[in-house]
């Protein structure tokens, strides 16, 4: 095109960058994060909120992708509120408390012993210092929140009104001490909740079938009549270590079992368990005898004698156990009642007494052997324990060998853990579990199988062990008496809290231990009491959260892992605080749940599907995808020498991208494959801008529009209502999916080829400004700071007159043209576009194949015959918008039912509609191509058309 009609044509002038500018990414995060939350607390009505409540993120160390998934996530939510005319309200908070920040504070001080105060002090230091850091990296993704008015559960209101929480429960008897196994973690030092496990499928046992002789008469046992031999009892165990707390033996009164005799003895075991047994029992040429067969219930009028309880120790008994079975070992089971749950159910109501002699460190103490004290004193329960118990047993012990099995470790310290009987404090979940079940059947759960699963776990549980053995955390607040006793009551938690109020929690480690201060009035003089030394379990702290809540919250959102975590501890908090105790009927659990809707997402995954670890080294911090360190860099552009490579940095707006394109509800992965992808479509939508922001006049607000105007409009109606369907639903990714084919098929591959000519070499109208700020609004809880900038770049006629509202602001449902502009039969229009969107691309397959055999460039280089039956609907819809055939195919020619030359090229696609069969011809154009719009629409060649000539004749605006 020679210059002179160059510089008659409106080509796109754009200030947009094809990329971000780091220089500038600070302050559009600013204005699109911190100041659009401002905005709208102050400019959305504050009788129509939005409380989106925060699972605080633990302060220990930095971010990795997961986190930026989490509040991702989030933040897109309340982005779409606000759209839809919502004040929100984030105020984001973490958890500070708990083992691994103290433990991180203890080896910072390079093996000096510290004192709790210290522990505490370093603690704190560290948690402040680490939820600084973290709340950059948050602010640094694009999400708005009331930075300012972050809590944490380490600030002295928000535990004061823990305590409260706590003093509610206890007065209304949910909060009791009780000595009982706990699962105790020897490398912590502290009792674990089972949220803080995790199992090991392959951990290593030695496993061992030992037999305990029985005494005192069982000669009226069938088949034991005049026998003269010894009858033992045989157990199989998996945790030798735990035989010196042996009390019982537990058999099942329902099964049958066998009195065997090996050689001059006989030996108990169940019926279906023999053959297993057998192995261990029969010797090389040693006969197996059947005596006499009995049932379980029979068994339980026997005693047998542990040698490891000492010689003084009387004869202990066989009980019925619900929990025994034939499935393995002898159907006859070892009871320890202080190292094992179902042991300590079935011995409690029988006074069988509970022993656990393990120390806090997972070491025997000497009541294990008590014969020989010192024997096995200080020896490790898990590392040459069991050996040692088996070496005591002598001949008792029939056979050793190893075992694979599924077994808890701390998920921490990543090692094994024991169960073991201690004092500790709990919270009856038993009494409030109908009514917090209840309450559930009010929530909303995104996916609805998180239900089952947060269902799965209350339903699992009847206590809570609520305390720990560690400085760092939350007092429970109890007095002891020089015996042990523990004083809990209301008074006592009432005066203690006051205490804290005035002094703070460090203070119950700092002061002096015989501080009266502490000590309630009425108490004083009565006895030299002690403050406890136990904390909080961290999911307590955490849980309690909702107490800075004034009413439920709307939605809940974190990862799966917290249906047995923070969820569950929130709703069994609160339904212990607020529900009618006197009333436990499930009808009373209207309200009660903590949140209105839960949502939950997976966890992330590295490129080969695997979950991120530290151990692993696949951790992938929000960072690197920012900065696009994990893709190829570019090549470099030489100006004047070699450039250096640079990295695709696409900012936050990428890291978001991946989160809304990825279906959360499952584990989602992240690598170089997905990451190019989602670049892809972000240059996609940055290409777009540019060409919008470049191409939109003014003049097109008051232009005619045209069926393809109103066809775009139409499209971009029908893209917007499925985008705000997902959006609302939190369906991102669907919503990304409805973004990018509008995009691709009605925008890019219609609409703006249909506009070229038109925006170009004619008037410059049609309806580029709705679409733009339809995509804005499509893009903007997905990609805000994109959606700043674009604005930014808005040409300066729209920031001049103020008409257009900020995208970020505007409601999503806002017009985006005047509807008097619209003068087509819109259901008439609506009835017409899909046969114009399959002629069209009928007519681009035709093309596809003269382009293949290179008889056809530009698709304005062809003329089109449409060969449509008559009397149809497609002729009759063909025909009606006649007039833009050519603009809205992008061709110089369409021809309805012509005649299709036998001369030079020719090219067809059939196609069916409405049970029409039609036919797309594509062929050589009959006239020359216009210099200026090229266009094969001219008289003859070098000379404009007809359309460009009066264009060039007025001047061009």
């Amino acid at each position: 095109m020679s210059k002179s009609w160059a510089s008659t044509l409106r080509l796109p002038k754009s200030s947009f960058p094809p990329r971000p500018l780091p220089q500038t990414r600070e302050q559009y995060i600013q204005r699109c994060a911190d100041d659009f939350y401002k905005w709208q607390a102050a400019n959305r009505p504050a009788d129509n909120e939005f409380l989106l409540h925060d699972g605080p993120p633990y302060a220990n160390g930095s971010l990795h992708a997961g986190h930026a998934l989490n509040k991702i996530l989030k933040d897109m939510i309340l982005r779409v509120k606000v759209q839809q005319g919502r004040r929100v309200s984030y105020i984001p908070g973490w958890d500070c408390h708990g083992l691994p920040i103290e433990l991180k504070a203890v080896g910072a001080a390079e093996g000096k012993r510290m004192s709790p105060g210290a522990v505490r002090r370093a603690a704190r230091k560290l948690a402040a210092k680490t939820v600084l850091a973290q709340m950059k990296s948050f602010r640094s993704y694009a999400v708005m929140s009331d930075w300012e008015a972050r809590w944490t559960t380490m600030d002295k209101a928000y535990e004061l009104r823990q305590l409260r929480l706590f003093q509610k429960m206890a007065r209304r008897g949910l909060v009791y001490r009780k000595y009982k196994p706990v699962y105790w973690s020897p490398s912590s030092g502290t009792a674990l909740a089972e949220a803080e496990l995790e199992y090991n499928e392959n951990h290593l046992s030695t496993a061992a079938y030992v037999r305990f002789p029985v005494v005192g008469g069982y000669g009226h046992l069938p088949g034991l009549e005049g026998f003269a031999g010894k009858l033992f009892a045989v157990v199989w165990t998996t945790t030798p270590w735990t035989l010196p707390a042996n009390r019982a033996i537990a058999v099942h009164d329902d099964l049958t079992y066998h009195i065997v005799r090996v050689g001059g003895d006989a030996f108990l075991v169940a019926e279906n368990c023999l053959e297993r047994v057998a192995a261990v029992l029969v010797g090389k040429g040693t006969p197996l005898e059947i005596m006499g067969t009995v049932t379980g219930g029979q068994l339980t009028r026997l005693r047998y004698v542990n040698i490891l309880c000492g010689k003084l120790a009387s004869p202990q008994p066989f009980i019925h156990g619900s929990f025994v079975t034939e499935g393995s070992g002898s159907g006859l089971v070892h009871c320890a009642p202080g190292h094992g749950f179902d042991d300590y159910i079935a011995c409690l109501p029988l006074g069988i007494s509970v022993s656990a002699p393990v120390d806090n460190d997972g070491m025997f103490t000497e009541e294990a052997y008590p014969d020989e004290p010192d024997r096995l004193k200080g020896l490790s329960v898990l590392d040459g324990g069991s050996a040692a118990v088996l070496g005591l047993l002598g001949d008792d012990v029939l056979d050793v060998h190893e075992y694979r099995h599924k077994y808890p470790y701390d998920w921490r310290t990543k090692q094994p853990i024991i169960i073991r009987a201690t004092a500790q404090w709990f919270a009856d979940v038993d009494s409030i579990k109908g009514q917090a079940l209840a309450a559930m059947d009010e929530v909303r759960f995104v996916p609805e199988t998180g239900k089952n699963r947060l269902e799965a776990f209350v339903k699992g549980r009847s206590e809570w062990c609520i305390s720990r053995q560690r400085a760092w955390g939350m007092p429970i607040p109890a007095l002891y008496e020089p015996d042990g006793n523990a004083i809990m009551t209301d008074e006592v938690i009432d005066h203690i809290i006051s205490v804290i109020g005035e002094r703070g929690t460090d203070a119950w480690w700092a002061d002096a231990s015989d501080d009266p201060a502490w000590v309630p009035p009425s108490l004083r003089g009565k006895a030299e009491y002690t403050r406890g030394r136990d904390t909080m379990d961290v999911w307590f702290d955490s849980g309690s959260s909702w107490t800075m809540m004034d009413r439920q919250a709307d939605i809940y959102l974190e990862g799966s892992d917290q249906h047995r975590g923070w969820f569950q501890s929130s709703l069994l908090t609160r339904v212990a605080a607020m529900a009618d105790q006197s009333n436990s009927s499930t009808a009373n659990a209207l309200g009660l749940s903590p949140f209105k809707t839960l949502v939950t997402h997976g966890f992330t995954l590295d490129k080969e599907g695997k979950k991120m670890s530290k151990s692993l080294g696949n951790i992938i911090s929000a960072d690197e995808v920012m900065d696009g360190s994990l893709l190829p860099p570019l090549k470099p552009k030489k100006k004047g020498g070699n450039g250096a490579p640079i990295q695709d940095a696409l900012g936050p707006d990428a890291l978001r991208l991946w989160v809304a394109s990825s279906d959360y509800t499952r584990d989602i992965v992240l690598g170089e494959p997905v990451l190019k992808t989602i670049h892809q479509a972000l240059l996609k939508y940055r290409t777009t801008i540019k060409m919008l922001t470049g191409s939109m006049h003014a003049a097109a607000r008051t232009a005619p529009l045209t069926a393809v105007d109103q066809v775009a409009l139409l499209q971009l109606r029908a893209a917007m209502a499925e985008v705000g369907r997902h959006l609302d639903a939190h369906e991102f990714n669907r919503a990304f999916s409805a973004l990018n084919r509008w995009l691709t098929n009605d925008l890019s591959a219609f609409y703006l080829e249909a506009l070229k000519d038109r925006l170009y070499c004619a008037d410059g109208g049609g309806v580029l400004e709705p679409v733009f700020l339809g995509l804005l609004r499509m893009l903007a809880p997905l990609t805000p700071v994109l959606v700043e900038e674009a604005w930014a770049h808005r040409p300066a006629w729209m920031t001049e007159d103020g008409a257009a509202v900020h995208p970020l602001r505007q409601l999503y449902g806002a017009p985006l043209v005047d509807a008097a502009r619209l003068t087509l039969d819109e259901a008439e229009l609506a009835r017409a576009v899909p046969v114009l969107m399959r002629t069209h691309a009928a007519i681009k397959a035709a093309s596809e194949l003269a382009r293949a055999d290179k008889v056809l460039g530009s698709s304005l280089q062809c003329r089109v015959v449409l060969q449509v039956p008559a009397g149809s609907a497609v002729l009759e819809a063909l025909a009606r918008y006649r007039e833009e055939l050519e603009a809205m195919f992008v061709v110089s020619e369409v021809a309805l039912n012509g005649e299709v030359s036998a001369a030079g090229w020719r090219y067809c696609e059939e196609f069916e509609l409405d049970g029409a069969r039609c036919k797309a011809w594509v062929l050589p154009p009959t006239q020359a191509k216009c210099p200026r719009c090229w266009r094969y629409v001219a008289p003859k060649e070098d000379e404009l058309c007809g359309r460009c000539e009066d264009v060039v004749g007025e001047g061009v605006q």
